[in-house]
């Protein structure tokens, strides 16, 4: 992530072997003054003279100037942090102009690149004005079709495809996204069974630990995937009230059996949030209330901790691992996201509620709390 260190890899190369300057001017056919220039870094080597510095020094080229085409795990995790965090206080454009230099140096690092399109997606909204959003979300759109082309990890190339679908929609292009994933969506396609052919590859392979790792991970996916759909499914059927009360009170009891406000607090929030708005656009008053206390007890939740991190429970007891690998924490920066929370009851639907004292004491308790 820093800039090229060829001046201080030279001095220090040489300094490991105990050289002086004059024999390294030597050895590479230059002057003494030559190498003092290049160490104080006054002047660059000759393009010809950096494969016989790398050769003397058995070390690549890009080793030698400091170059780093590749990011780890967690170099990735720490600049997606840091840069969702500038976005939450600095003026955009500044922000975003920083990004787009990391994805010129780094341009071959496809999980990088990655994640430099969900953080775009996560803060377009941010930008001045529609076409300067909808400007960002081609350049996430062709991104991504850079890492469909380049990327041989097939984790990434299968999730960056889901992420350009979600790109394609904003951009109201819905035909694409239904040519994009009709097909591999299909509800009986084997690959959806690859999850539990896969424990059981492990069990028989006698790594049983491994085996009920993986399939406590597909169980926790399962479920919230549940609540993800059942979310959508609000959405969709918002005008059914029998509907969507049927929805509310089975994904309720799901909730409490497998205590999900407390594993994931952000994906509760939205359903509960999703949940109220039924309700308060059929009139039901007293209903949607009780889902909006809901709601904020789960964001007191989710912010009841520095960092916000998904995690396992009693239960789902092997899959910490997975979370760390995966680094599960916010998409977002806690600013950005406590200001969309502050503006959670701005929707119309709400305004008849705007009368109930239950519901003002509730947006207090949000501002205090928030």
């Amino acid at each position: 992530m820093d800039g090229l260190k060829l001046a201080e890899n030279i001095v220090r190369l040489r300094n490991d072997r105990k050289m002086t300057q004059e024999q390294l001017a030597e050895f590479i056919g230059v002057t003494k003054a030559s190498v003092s220039k290049w160490e104080t870094g006054k002047s660059l080597p000759d393009i010809v003279i950096l494969p016989r510095l790398a050769a003397f020094f058995d070390i690549t080229v890009d080793e030698l100037i400091g170059y780093v085409p590749q990011l780890s795990k967690e170099q990735i995790e720490k600049l997606y942090q840091e840069l969702a965090g500038e976005f939450a206080v600095l003026p955009f454009e500044e922000v975003m102009a920083k990004t787009q230099a990391y994805v010129k140096q780094y341009y071959s690092c496809y999980p990088f690149l990655f994640q430099i399109c969900v953080l775009w997606l996560n803060h377009y909204i941010l930008a001045e004005g529609e076409k300067r959003k909808v400007e960002i979300l081609n350049s996430i759109s062709q991104l991504c079709e850079h890492i469909k082309a380049n990327c041989r990890n097939i984790s990434i190339s299968d999730d960056v495809v889901v992420l350009q679908a979600m790109v394609l929609l904003q951009l109201g292009r819905a035909a694409e996204v239904i040519e994009m994933l009709e097909e591999v969506s299909k509800p009986f396609r084997l690959w959806g069974k690859s999850g539990t052919i896969l424990a059981q590859a492990y069990r028989m392979e006698g790594k049983a630990d491994k085996a009920e790792s993986y399939i406590q991970i597909n169980m926790y996916n399962a479920i919230m995937s549940l609540v993800s759909i059942a979310i959508e499914y609000l959405s969709a059927e918002a005008d059914r009230l029998p509907v969507c009360e049927q929805t509310i009170e089975r994904i309720g009891q799901v909730e409490t059996i497998y205590e999900i406000s407390k594993l994931n607090p952000n994906l509760i929030a939205v359903f509960e949030y999703q949940a109220a708005f039924c309700f308060a656009m059929h009139g039901e008053k007293e209903k949607a209330l009780a889902h909006i206390e809901k709601y904020v007890s789960c964001l007191q939740e989710l912010f009841a901790h520095d960092k916000i991190l998904l995690h396992g429970d009693a239960y789902f007891d092997k899959i910490e691992d997975w979370f760390n690998e995966i680094g599960a924490s916010t998409p977002r920066n806690r600013k950005t996201i406590l200001d969309d929370i502050k503006k959670s009851f701005v929707n119309p639907v709400f305004q008849i509620l705007e009368g109930e004292q239950k519901f003002k004491k509730i947006k207090k308790q949000l501002d205090a709390t928030f």
